[in-house]
């Protein structure tokens, strides 16, 4: 681990190491262990984390199927297990988690109290808009131009039925755009499949927790003066620029920026948009966690919504409409019957295997790309146990799985680029990033708007408006085609 100091992975005792395999192997076995024991046990002896982690995360799906209890218990626990083995280090070594928000009452090395962050707000000068319109092929859809598009979606299979429903009613409810009854806290604001660009187009007052980073915030401060929202953001005191004090580091300073948010007035919306590479990014994830539970331990339940992004490249419970669909399509490609057989012949049946057993309801979509790694699926796991279990407590969640979509963390590694880029060829549409974040901003306000009630089954509020870009009704099982695309999308990608 190269920055050992903030929120950390404990020491193993046998290493002598900060291991991300000891703990993200023990963290799903104490999460099924209330529900399914010998998944937990079998958790526990995987030997091969790195390579072997994939049906561990698959069972924590299918464990939580036998009823919404089971559901809870894995993400309770789960959570428990993160929170209870992730540390705060400084200088004078490991602490609790939680001790992250009492190093705010202590002086730093010079002996000075620690200085809070303070608010600085920037206010818009355009006008608020308040047609919901939504960039696509060069274009902004609105109206019947969005519906027809959205109509398109679901008969290709690209988005769910419902999530074209909600969107439809955010077009038909175009007062709902105003959110001037609240402040959405945009966690990780310079995010590309963040909604903050679109919550300042519609005049949001938005709060905004990112890195301390010159660059970052002269961008998003300079669009914010172009659009009609507000952004308030943490800034250190001084006489520079604004640009060169704001923002707050998750990881490494969670009390002062936990203080700030806790701090903030009226109802909030603490959206969750924060990623990072490699094990950082299972850091900042926990960080958020923390800062939630303070955040709510303060506010209440009533005046904190929470808001989540689920990749698509996980695994879902799906309903059984996307199984027939592809049930469908895998008796009914043409190229299947030229290419399935020879294909799956020379590869020993590990290419173009079918995506579901027919007549599964729910079924079970597995699209997780190996590349992304465990540390990646574990981080995203912490946010789906999040969404779960606050809303089995009565709170207002939004989760949405958001399509596969061209951002700079997916092209910058080259398989995926070109699989993304021959994807279609399977039926499934990558987005781009300005149509994937303004749809998902949407879904958003629709959620806000509605009060998102719950489903029966926590799976079925997973998937529910899911727009997971046909992942869910290919014919293929997603990893089983995934070479494939990118070999035909090689060329394109470069």
């Amino acid at each position: 681990m190269s920055d050992p100091s903030g929120v950390v992975f404990p020491l193993d005792p046998t290493s002598g190491r900060r291991s991300t395999t000891a703990t993200g192997r023990a963290v799903v076995a104490d999460a099924l262990r209330g529900v399914d024991r010998v998944g937990a046990a079998s958790a526990e002896r995987e030997t091969n984390w790195r390579q072997g982690y994939l049906p561990h995360f698959r069972r924590l799906v299918e464990a939580g199927l036998t009823s919404p209890g089971a559901a809870h218990d894995i993400a309770r626990r789960g959570l428990v297990s993160l929170h209870e083995r992730m540390c705060w280090t400084g200088s004078d070594g490991d602490r609790p988690l939680a001790e992250a928000f009492a190093v705010r009452e202590e002086p730093t090395d010079r002996g000075e109290p620690a200085e809070p962050l303070g608010s600085e707000t920037v206010r818009g000068e355009g006008t608020p808009d308040r047609v919901l319109s939504v960039p696509y092929a060069g274009e902004r859809l609105s109206g019947d131009d969005l519906r027809r598009r959205l109509d398109l979606w679901v008969q290709a299979g690209v988005v769910e039925p419902t999530c074209a429903e909600a969107v439809g009613r955010v077009v038909d409810n175009p007062d709902w755009l105003d959110l001037s009854d609240r402040t959405v806290v945009v966690l990780g604001a310079a995010a590309e499949m963040g909604p903050l660009r679109s919550l300042l187009r519609w005049g949001a007052d938005v709060a905004a927790v990112d890195l301390p980073r010159r660059d970052l915030w002269d961008r998003l401060l300079g669009e914010t003066r172009r659009l009609a929202g507000s952004l308030t953001v943490p800034a250190r005191p001084g006489t520079d620029p604004l640009h060169a004090r704001a923002g707050g580091d998750l990881v490494h300073d969670l009390g002062a920026v936990t203080e700030w948010v806790a701090g903030l007035e009226g109802p909030l919306v603490l959206g969750n948009y924060v990623y990072a590479d490699g094990e950082t990014n299972v850091r900042v994830s926990t960080a958020v966690d923390a800062l939630t539970q303070q955040v709510v331990r303060a506010k209440g339940t009533d005046h904190v919504a929470l808001a989540f992004l689920a990749t698509p490249t996980d695994v879902f419970a799906v309903p059984g409409a996307a199984v027939e669909r592809s049930v469908d399509s895998y008796a009914n490609r043409r190229t299947s019957k030229v290419l399935r057989v020879p294909l799956r012949t020379v590869s020993g049946g590990r290419l173009l295997r079918r995506n579901y057993v027919p007549g599964q309801d729910p079924g079970i979509n597995d699209s997780v790309v190996l590349q992304q790694g465990p540390n990646y699926l574990l981080a995203k796991r912490l946010q789906r146990w999040r969404a779960t279990a606050y809303r089995a407590d009565g709170g207002l969640v939004s989760f949405k799985v958001a399509p596969p979509t061209r951002t700079r963390s997916v092209l910058k590694n080259r398989a995926l680029a070109a699989a993304y880029a021959g994807a279609h060829r399977f039926g499934v549409e990558v987005f781009e990033p300005g149509t994937a974040n303004t749809l998902m901003a949407a879904l958003l306000v629709h959620d806000l708007r509605t009060g998102s009630p719950a489903l029966p089954a926590p799976w079925q509020d997973e998937a529910y408006a899911a727009a997971h870009g046909g992942l869910w009704t290919a014919a293929y099982d997603p990893r089983s085609a995934l070479g494939i695309a990118a070999l035909l999308g090689l060329g394109s990608a470069r």
